[in-house]
């Protein structure tokens, strides 16, 4: 299996260069979140065949825009129903620049490294993942567009691949959010695994950090191409409930 964390050491010794010319004086923060969910839904695929997951993260920001992090859950969808795999975590990290342009935009760029630790067959392709991404937003909308330098976990010659994203967040009711988005995976080279997902979700705020969340997450993923090894539809409709607190 190729291992890819050379990439992602570059990319944030890159971005860290960035960090240490920044001025001293400029504050900066470091946040993070926990959560359990229902079920680990990544661009509508769920992640853990419908099981919970427990999911944790953390993200270093300075006033200058620049920013690093690391997030992380527990998965079954590379060892689900296969023997020879023994992957049940995913460990991405981040580092990225954010900012606004006047007073209504705001945009953000980054790369993003999925790390899978585990053991593989010598045949199974490598499901580490590298992403570089760019996003745009003004008032309520937000548009992401993700694109792979590496094969997309797991996929043989998919480097290339597009995932493509619209959000739509808006705040009500003093301690209410309503959140929907739409988006569509181009895979490269292997276009009958292309396929769209959207989702609706509400979240309330809870106080002192808490939040719950409930969403509703569907795709049009090919049931014949996006079922496991148990036999379970993948891309299936379904409702997901979260608690979450930031720290």
């Amino acid at each position: 299996m190729k291992n890819r964390t050379p990439v992602l050491c570059a990319l944030l010794s890159l971005f860290g260069l960035y960090a240490s010319s920044a001025q001293a004086e400029e504050p900066s923060t470091v946040t993070g979140s926990l959560a359990l969910t229902s079920d680990y839904a990544f661009r509508g695929l769920t992640q853990t065949n419908r099981d919970p997951a427990v999911q944790g993260g953390i993200e270093y920001a300075s006033a200058s825009g620049f920013y690093a992090g690391a997030w992380g859950s527990n998965i079954s969808w590379l060892s689900d129903g296969q023997e020879s795999v023994s992957s049940s975590l995913e460990v991405d990290g981040s580092v990225g620049f954010r900012g606004t342009w006047g007073e209504a935009v705001n945009y953000d760029v980054g790369a993003l490294y999925y790390w899978y630790p585990g053991s593989y067959p010598a045949s199974f392709t490598d499901p580490d993942t590298v992403e570089g991404y760019f996003s745009i937003g003004w008032s309520i909308l937000t548009l992401k567009v993700s694109h792979s330098f590496t094969d997309l976990f797991g996929i043989d010659g998919s480097q290339g691949s597009d995932y493509l994203d619209l959000g739509v967040s808006q705040a009500f009711a003093d301690t209410w959010t309503f959140d929907a988005h739409i988006g569509h995976q181009r895979v490269d080279s292997a276009s009958d695994l292309d396929y769209s997902d959207w989702s609706l979700a509400i979240t309330r705020d809870l106080g002192n950090g808490f939040s719950l969340a409930l969403a509703y997450v569907d795709t049009n993923a090919d049931k014949n191409l996006y079922t496991n090894a148990f036999d379970h539809y993948v891309g299936k409709a379904t409702g997901i409930l979260t608690l979450s607190k930031d720290f």
